[in-house]
């Protein structure tokens, strides 16, 4: 992944206008304070308005669009532009930003969206039958280098575009045109041209190439897609590419560090389809038959993460109860090195994570992986987030709350590093992501409020994608869809 344009002079100046009176340190008195279903810390709070301020300030005032990374340059990333639709009715629920500017945002961003160009091109436009390109350039907003046609971004962008539908639900002109324009941009979707090799549905599709030669199958980050790939009004898959999805879980299922559950290594993808769909108490015919949610199963999966840092089988510094949580994240370098003794091998961006497939595993944590599992585990994620902050400090806290990853196990100032610098005698990592950002903020809101899943309860295609999916139990008894 790569990130956003470095802030000149005149974009700045856009900035300002684009977020005049919403900033997070200078709106906390816009409402009361908000009854929350759980308190936290006053650490926590501060965590995740940073986080919030990196969409309300980073965000292209021209399109809507949220860089993959900032401050290194850096294209949209479209998953990340989902995380920032759904982030801005978090900072009207905290009094960090008026519902009139959330709203106004909104509709900017979904107006792009809609009007943006698709076709088979290489250059010049956005997507193609409905599903939009990976990366985007700010601020043109069309595809950028070769990346792919993807569909689980596509999907998580249109996570976001279905919060804002149910979220705007008062009758004014620009909430209606917000729910008009989230309709059309998520019918004009078709899936079906994705299942090239029914029933699973692609990854992806690029004009040079074709589809990629690989399915949505095995657990992964992906249930998202298949729930709004089956709820689609105009180009639904058929119930047989969800039971194709689950039969390939078996895999997956069995014991790692003491936990028994469906396991995907990296975190991310036991927290990604749960930032919009509240899973608790709700079972499809595989939940039913292994006796457990997908909620309880992805707090399973935070707590093998715990227990295998506990561990610490390949004897990394800085390793506990406290420290813990591999997810894809940015990394040093590329390079082997020999610490105390014992040969190290680094890594660049990869998908680091531990689990039954795989361990992937340099000594690089990325605090998302702890933070945004607090929905799942509160206690021992807050106590993460705690002692992340008071062991490393303003080493890895800064601006907009975690940088993406750090590693104490490299400390040598003379490695040519790829990515971040030595401070303090910790690798970090210079950039803040997107794709951290987004689940750190939502997913404490979760914890503390339900906002986005109780959103997210009231939207019909969730709903419906639930069901054909053959989900039932819980929420979903009363649910409309």
């Amino acid at each position: 992944m790569v990130a956003t344009i470095k802030g000149k002079l005149a974009l700045a100046c856009l900035l300002v206008a684009f977020t005049c009176g919403t900033s997070a340190k200078s709106s906390t008195s816009l409402h009361r304070a908000p009854v929350d279903t759980h308190a936290v810390p006053a650490l926590v709070d501060d965590l995740q308005h940073r986080t919030f301020d990196f969409f309300a300030e980073r965000a292209d005032p021209s399109n809507g669009l949220i860089p993959d990374r900032w401050p290194s340059p850096s294209f949209s990333s479209i998953a990340a532009v989902g995380f920032g639709l759904t982030s801005y009715g978090v900072g009207v629920k905290r009094g960090w930003m008026t519902r009139q500017e959330a709203a106004r945002r909104t509709l900017l961003t979904l107006r792009f969206f809609d009007r943006a160009k698709q076709g088979d091109d290489a250059h010049g436009v956005a997507g193609n039958h409905g599903f939009y390109y990976h990366f985007l350039d700010m601020p043109e907003g069309t595809r950028t280098a070769t990346c792919e046609l993807s569909s689980v971004d596509t999907a998580w962008l249109l996570a976001g575009v279905l919060f804002a539908q149910s979220y705007f639900d008062r009758n004014t002109t620009s909430e209606g045109e917000i729910r008009r324009l989230a309709e059309r941009i998520y019918r004009r979707v078709d899936w079906t041209w994705m299942q090239v090799r029914k029933p699973l549905i692609g990854m992806g599709w690029k004009p040079e190439s074709g589809f990629i030669k690989s399915d949505w199958e095995g657990y992964n980050e992906a249930l998202l897609v298949y729930v709004l790939a089956l709820a689609s009004p105009t180009h639904p898959v058929q119930r047989g590419a969800y039971d194709a999805w689950t039969k390939t879980y078996n895999v997956s299922w069995g014991e790692f560090h003491g936990q028994t559950y469906l396991s995907f290594p990296p975190l991310f993808g036991h927290q990604f389809s749960h930032v919009w769909i509240d899973f608790r108490g709700i079972r499809d015919d595989w939940a039913r038959g292994s006796g457990i949610d997908y909620f309880e199963n992805s707090r399973r999966a935070a707590l093998a993460h715990r227990a295998y840092a506990i561990a610490n089988p390949m004897g990394w510094r800085g390793y506990g109860a406290d420290i813990w949580g591999l997810t894809p994240s940015d990394g040093p370098a590329d390079v082997a090195l020999t610490i105390d003794g014992v040969k190290r091998q680094f890594h660049t961006y990869t998908a680091r994570g531990v689990g039954r497939e795989y361990i992937l595993d340099d000594g690089t944590i990325a605090p998302t992986a702890a933070a945004a599992s607090i929905a799942f585990a509160p206690e021992l994620a807050t106590r993460a987030i705690e002692t992340m902050h008071a062991r490393y400090g303003k080493a890895i806290y800064g601006r907009y709350g975690f940088f993406d990853a750090f590693n104490p196990t490299l400390t040598d100032t003379t490695v040519k590093l790829q990515h971040g610098h030595i401070v303090d005698g910790v690798w970090v990592d210079k950039d803040y992501l997107g794709l951290d950002q987004g689940p750190i903020v939502l997913m404490i809101e979760n914890h503390r409020s339900e906002l986005v899943w109780k959103v997210m309860r009231r939207n019909p295609h969730i709903v419906q994608g639930l069901k054909r999916a053959g989900f039932s139990g819980g929420w979903l008894r009363g649910a409309r869809g």
